[in-house]
């Protein structure tokens, strides 16, 4: 037991990052066969740190674990696991630990299993479940992917609208059992099971039997239609600070709820997309093969040649500009890779804002304006610095203001697109996090090649 509560306090200590002593002594368990030990070390881990000890495995180790301590994958460590290799982890369990699993799990979670299978392993997981939480998870694959309705879990806790404090008590005491794991609010429907708001527990526990539930209502009351994105969603519970909601169809009934930990998944699943979007390497997890890694990123580094290749189009029509002064070729990558970074850096900060829903129609033109003049004050900065450095280095001072002057050109350009191109895109419904980066990029290569050898063919020439 003190040996558990130390290695709970190093955790902490270590930013709870799965401890290496564990993960070799699960591998010293594994290659010696010793079934006991493996639980005497798999036991008091989290679902969570079980998952991200097979994520950090390799598949042959992977398996091996799974042989040897496949009763430790209950319905929370599938839950936790990364969808990359979900699959495989499943297809390798045995039946008879899978099937009761999938028991444990909430209809929101066995549709997030479930919903990238094929069919027949569909079929095969809802053989599994009860008839009624077979139909719950069937009603919800119904509804459109990344809604609403794929998110919620059908079991919910309400109360007629007539029922006093004492009614809702009475009534949790006495169907325990039928409790969803996990709910912070019970609802209060009317007569057509129309929610008109919710009540949360401690509120309940904390007021008198006589007191009518409509009397202790929350003032943070909101309703999530079944269709409206998992993005909105999360949103709303971002915004407005919300624990649990209720889902409601077309009739404004009650069909599930949404909870705060599905709502902050969907969020950082969100952030995390956007992240690697920006750096065009597709949706990859560690756990990828090398093949598939290659697949996710071969399209943008393809992208980003026909960029290079346009940028290199701009500078060959200055051949014999850069012939004549060397001292060109030696300082284009510099104005390059300035409006790169500036533009880089507008941009990320504004599909994170339209991602929040902060840069809107009524502030994207003081957003604008600001990321303008930005640039110029930065231009003008680094004008400087470059200017002195040009004729220094190469002891010609028209040189230094030609790059001077593409530089606050670039660096003002730059700033203008990493605003404007991802909200025109996301004005087309384009993902701004999608696309935005190649048009940014060529934008500022193709600017700055071209004004900075521009100038310099007008003025040295």
């Amino acid at each position: 037991m003190a040996e558990d509560i130390n290695d709970t306090v190093e955790r902490e200590e270590d930013g709870y990052e799965l401890d290496n002593r564990k993960v070799s002594a699960v591998r010293l368990a594994v290659a010696a066969g010793d079934a006991e030990r493996l639980s005497e070390v798999l036991d008091p881990l989290h679902a969570a740190d079980i998952a991200d000890l097979l994520e950090q495995v390799d598949s042959g180790h992977r398996r091996e674990i799974l042989l040897l301590g496949a009763t430790h994958i209950d319905g929370e460590v599938l839950s936790e696991l990364d969808e990359s290799i979900r699959d495989e982890v499943i297809e390798f369990l045995p039946k008879n630990v899978l099937d009761d699993a999938v028991r444990d799990l909430e209809s929101d979670d066995v549709v997030d299993l479930i919903e990238d299978m094929e069919e027949p392993q569909q079929a095969a997981i809802l053989d599994v479940l009860t008839d009624a939480d077979r139909v719950a998870v069937e009603q919800a694959l119904a509804y459109p992917e990344y809604s609403a309705g794929r998110l919620m879990q059908r079991e919910v806790v309400a109360a007629p609208e007539h029922w006093n404090v004492g009614d809702a008590i009475d009534f949790l005491r006495s169907n325990k059992r039928e409790l969803p794991e996990q709910f912070y609010h019970v609802f209060v429907v009317d007569p057509k099971m129309n929610p008109i708001g919710y009540v949360t527990l401690g509120k309940l526990l904390s007021t008198s039997r006589d007191v009518p539930m409509t009397s202790i209502l929350e003032d943070s009351f909101k309703v999530i239609p079944v269709t409206q994105p998992e993005s909105e969603v999360a949103y709303a519970f971002n915004q407005y600070h919300l624990i649990s909601a209720p889902v409601v169809d077309d009739e404004g009934r009650l069909v599930g709820m949404i909870t705060i930990d599905d709502a902050m998944i969907v969020l950082d699943e969100e952030h995390e997309e956007d992240i690697l979007r920006l750096a065009g390497v597709g949706e990859g997890s560690l756990a990828d093969r090398v093949i598939d890694t290659t697949k996710q990123r071969f399209p943008w580094l393809f992208v980003n040649l026909i960029t290079a290749i346009l940028a290199s189009l701009v500078i060959s029509q200055f051949e014999e500009t850069i012939a004549q002064f060397v001292a060109l070729a030696v300082l284009m990558p510099i104005v390059a890779s300035m409006g790169g970074n500036a533009g880089t850096q507008s941009l990320t900060v504004a599909v994170r804002a339209i991602a929040t829903k902060d840069l809107t129609g009524s502030n994207v033109w003081r957003v604008v304006r600001r990321e303008a003049l930005v640039g110029l004050v930065n231009g003008s900065i680094f004008a400087v610095v470059m200017g002195v450095v040009g004729v220094v280095w190469f002891g010609t001072p028209m040189l230094g203001v030609v790059i001077a002057v593409a530089m606050v050109l670039n660096l003002v350009i730059a700033g203008l697109a990493g605003i404007l191109i991802p909200v025109t895109l996301d004005k087309f419904g384009i993902d701004p996090a999608l696309a935005s980066g190649a048009f940014v990029t060529t934008v500022t290569d193709v600017v700055g090649f071209f004004a900075f050898l521009g100038l310099a063919a007008a003025v040295l020439i």
